[in-house]
């Protein structure tokens, strides 16, 4: 089943693809009408959220940031396929950075765990291995179908990013230290943990939550650099990316530090423009669960 799902989906996929610019906004606007008139995908999930974070704001306001919210989820959605055949000059004009020359000088010091969140356009992030010394990790959650893995996977590395899942990263990142080669791990660090285990739990948009904080762990155990990629869309299909640094040096840092900086930065953004946050995710599901030791 699962491969013959990718056999009828992929040839549409592709099509999408090749799309001139022009026509393919407004093949996106016509999956908005879908997606948010038809078949009203999570609708409740979105406002629900939207109200946990933004009790301040009016129903009026909410439901504004809720539409705008959608639109831009199916350009993103539809950028991600728009990937598999987009030229490096392409995405260098609509995914811009504005200071790689940092990244560029932390990478000569060791490697850098670059942190970031679902907002702007945060797959796009791949084409920063454009400008790497090094070489470049996307940290990434298997997807069920094996097959749709395996097309994702040659999208980034169509970039020269190397995908490893989050139950490889601990290992890699450790066994890449120990034999000297410095690299950049990209990971998207907002997403809800499972419970168990003793997760670190922190307030994240003003409710207290489980968080990942893996990529703290490691840049303390060995003593690596942390950035936070903050990307912003300056308009439909472009957007720009800033290298923000959170420590040249992780070892140094007192607990949780590092996440907490993250979870700071990553809020200020969402408060700033929150259409443009991934609010369908679940985000908050366990914020009743909430241990007596994080209270």
């Amino acid at each position: 089943m699962q491969l013959l799902v990718y056999i009828l989906a992929y040839p549409f996929l592709w099509l999408i693809s090749v799309l001139p610019h022009r026509l393919f906004y407004l093949f996106s606007d016509l999956v908005f009408f879908l997606v948010f008139y038809v078949v009203g995908y999570r609708k409740n999930v979105v406002l629900d959220n939207l109200q946990l974070v933004f009790p301040e704001k009016s129903l009026k306001e909410l439901l504004y940031i809720r539409k705008a919210f959608y639109r831009h989820l199916c350009d993103v959605f539809l950028e991600m396929i728009k990937t598999m055949n987009l030229h490096p000059e392409t995405i260098g004009q609509r995914f811009t950075v504005t200071n790689k020359e940092l990244l560029q000088e932390l990478e000569k010091s060791g490697s850098v765990m670059l942190l970031c969140a679902h907002y702007a356009n945060w797959e796009w992030v791949i084409s920063i291995n454009n400008y790497l010394t090094s070489r470049g990790y996307a940290v990434y959650q298997k997807i069920n179908n094996i097959y749709f893995e395996r097309l994702i996977n040659r999208i980034r590395k169509r970039w020269n990013t190397i995908p490893i899942t989050q139950k490889e990263t601990i290992k890699k990142v450790i066994r890449n230290e120990e034999k000297g080669i410095k690299a950049v791990y990209g990971l998207v660090s907002d997403q809800s943990p499972q419970i168990h285990g003793n997760p670190y739990w922190s307030s994240f948009l003003g409710v207290k939550v489980p968080i990942f904080n893996g990529a703290e762990v490691l840049a303390r155990r060995l003593d690596l650099a942390v950035v936070y990629l903050k990307v912003n869309k300056v308009k439909r299909g472009f957007y720009t990316a800033t290298f923000v640094p959170i420590t040249r040096s992780g070892g140094q840092t007192p607990e949780h530090w590092i996440t907490e900086q993250f979870l700071k930065l990553a809020e200020e953004q969402i408060r700033e423009k929150p259409e443009y946050y991934l609010w369908t995710h679940r985000r908050w599901k366990h914020m009743d669960k909430v241990p007596a030791r994080a209270v």
